[in-house]
């Protein structure tokens, strides 16, 4: 009876110390729609036969997206919120509103030996991918804003925007400097799919990403491609990945290109999701850095992209966005939330050290 009791014990502090270890996740996914409102995620699931991928999540919140000088944010102080951890002024990049540069969630889990990497369907210069690694007073010094990838430990970052690394207008080719750092850089998806170990830059075109379909698989395919390089890793990653043209489709209040943009995130999360499922260890979670066109959908039939859809702006909207996350870690993501309150959290699961 008694060597049952003791064998019990060890037994039920054994699932205990399991199901504890299993709320610290070693990897973060961290996927921003951006632009995207509950109605884009919606239109997509009614285009796409009433299912996506982005269901598969267990738990869901919303963030709060008004920045320090503007009910309605844009995508600097909207991506400065989510990577740093501060409200800051519309346009500014990794700086609170005094314009002090402040250490983005991917610097800290550089500092702390963790992997890390950025993935985006635009210039790897644009905004979002900006707040995670740059701290510039102006989101448009994309010259700038290059140049500050070099100052970083970021393992792998893949987009456009290879003319503000090779074509500036100080006339120097930043590549070569990747290169003296053991960067591999690569221009094309084929390249990049080929490296699996290592650190890799892909500048796949020489300004933005095309739109979808035009562009193909190049977000779901990169991002993969980002995971298999991370996860070499024995202490985790952190990575970033944004499906960028949904705001861009919702500033031209189209309703049908919003969709294809929506769908190619979504197959994006599904891979990341299986990642997730497979490893046990890696919390995925789900935003965006706003709304863009106060998107409404007034009727539809599920399995059709030909909706009755009403823009009510071309511009972003004030709203709060959707939150979605799956993995340990994942119930700390739910009801309301500030955009500033990600970075926190982030550091306090993955026990990460300033």
């Amino acid at each position: 009876m008694k060597k049952h009791f003791v064998l019990n014990l060890i037994f039920l502090v054994l699932i205990f110390q399991s199901l504890s270890a299993q709320k610290t996740p070693k990897n973060v996914i961290f996927l921003i729609g951006d632009g995207m409102g509950i109605a884009q995620v919606y239109a997509a699931i009614v285009a796409n036969n009433n299912k996506l991928n982005l269901e598969r999540c267990t738990h869901a919140g919303f963030s709060k997206t008004y920045s320090s000088n503007n009910f309605t944010t844009d995508s600097g102080a909207g991506g400065t919120a989510l990577a740093c951890g501060v409200k800051t002024k519309n346009g500014m990049i990794g700086m609170n509103s005094d314009s002090v540069a402040v250490e983005s969630i991917l610097e800290l889990a550089a500092h702390n030996k963790l992997s890390t990497g950025i993935v985006v369907a635009c210039a790897v210069t644009h905004a979002t991918p900006a707040s995670y690694i740059a701290h510039q007073i102006n989101r448009n010094m994309y010259d700038e804003i290059a140049a500050d990838y070099l100052k970083t430990d970021i393992d792998v970052f893949i987009g456009g925007g290879r003319k503000y690394f090779e074509d500036r207008n100080d006339g120097k080719n930043l590549t070569n400097e990747l290169k003296n750092k053991n960067y591999q850089v690569v221009y094309n998806i084929n390249d990049v799919k080929a490296i699996k170990t290592g650190k890799l830059v892909g500048l796949l075109y020489e300004d933005q990403n095309p739109k979808m379909p035009e562009r193909g698989t190049m977000l779901p395919d990169a991002t993969m491609a980002a995971i298999d390089i991370l996860d070499n890793n024995s202490k985790g990653f952190f990575l970033m990945v944004e499906g960028s043209q949904i705001d861009w489709a919702c500033h031209d209040n189209n309703i049908k290109e919003e969709i294809k943009e929506m769908l190619d995130f979504d197959e994006t999360i599904g891979l990341a999701l299986n990642y997730a499922e497979k490893t046990g260890n890696t919390l995925v979670i789900v935003t965006a850095d706003h709304e863009t066109g106060g998107l409404t959908i007034l009727n539809g039939k599920f399995g059709s992209d030909d909706m009755s859809a009403s823009f009510s702006t071309k511009n972003h909207s004030g709203v709060p966005v959707p939150v979605f996350a799956y993995g340990p870690g994942a119930e700390n993501f739910t009801g309301f939330m500030e955009n500033i309150s990600f970075k926190g959290k982030l550091e306090k699961l993955l026990k990460l050290k300033k």
